[in-house]
């Protein structure tokens, strides 16, 4: 067989087996790769790089050095999650760098972290000031997690005490100028009260939008394919029109769905109590 055909046939086996490692070895992202993880991926790799081009390597010997070192990393998992102890001395434990405010120089040594390197990690985590930060940990994966000082914390409605309502996720309505119809199906929503808002924000058909995105508030979030083109941004008026609007959609689906006799009566009633709200502030919204 011609020594180019070889490579081929062995580089294509080499591929599926390092693809079936993967799977095998778990989803985990790159931020969180061990030092260990980063050795066993790069030997891993060698291997399969070798058995590939190198026809002194016999193929059996390579696919069982890839099937060793894939599986070695499988089993030190299922064990770790078993054993305290032992992730401890595969995976090391976190350090902590700065403790109270306070730096700790001998533990940046121990990890060989430069100051400019602990200000970048800082800065990173969006800690600019050594003041504003009150612990500062190595994680095993080398990333850094900081926990600021109170006085330096943004202001939130938690910390205030305000409440808050629930956000739902945005759903996507129009993909490259398609009308994802199952999903206006799935949230009440229909095809004319979808095109009313794209109008209002620029757009005269359908086609002319790139993306829509329905948010749990009512709004209507859309990129156009002229870039060129502003999107208008719907005012006040437009955006109670259309709560009001999804919010009787949401009472006639309720409607429709619940076998209650009392609730299907309370949610038509509701229903047509919008609608009449809609219809004596019709001026006031069209204006």
């Amino acid at each position: 067989m011609p020594e180019l055909m070889m490579i081929f046939i062995r580089s294509l086996l080499s591929f599926f087996a390092l693809l079936l490692l993967t799977r095998l070895m778990g989803k985990k992202q790159l931020s969180q790769l061990t030092f260990f993880d980063y050795v066993v991926g790069i030997t891993i790799g060698s291997i399969a790089a070798s058995m590939s081009v190198d026809q002194n390597i016999m193929l059996a010997n390579g696919l069982v050095g890839l099937a060793v070192w894939g599986l070695i990393p499988i089993l030190i998992s299922v064990v770790e999650l078993k054993s305290y102890f032992f992730r401890m001395m595969t995976d090391g434990s976190p350090t902590i760098l700065i403790e109270d405010g306070q730096i700790l120089e001998k533990n940046l040594v121990k990890e060989q972290i430069p100051l400019d390197k602990l200000m970048s990690l800082l800065r990173q985590n969006n800690a600019f000031k050594l003041a504003d930060v009150e612990f500062a940990i190595l994680e095993t994966n080398g990333q850094l997690s900081v926990m600021k000082k109170s006085e330096a914390e943004a202001v939130t409605p938690r910390i205030l005490d305000i409440p808050t309502e629930k956000m739902e996720d945005p759903r996507l309505v129009i993909f490259d100028g398609e009308v994802m119809e199952s999903t206006l199906d799935e949230i009440g929503v229909t095809k004319e009260w979808l095109l009313g808002e794209i109008i209002k924000q620029g757009a005269k058909t359908y086609s002319d939008v790139f993306a829509a995105q329905l948010e749990s508030n009512g709004n209507v979030y859309i990129d156009l394919y002229d870039d060129q083109k502003k999107v208008t941004q719907p005012n006040q008026k437009a955006m109670l029109k259309a709560t009001l609007e999804k919010t009787r959609a949401d009472l006639m689906i309720y409607t429709l769905d619940t076998d209650n006799p009392e609730a299907k009566q309370m949610f038509d009633q509701e229903a047509q109590r919008i609608e009449k709200t809609l219809q004596s502030l019709n001026s006031y919204l069209n204006g």
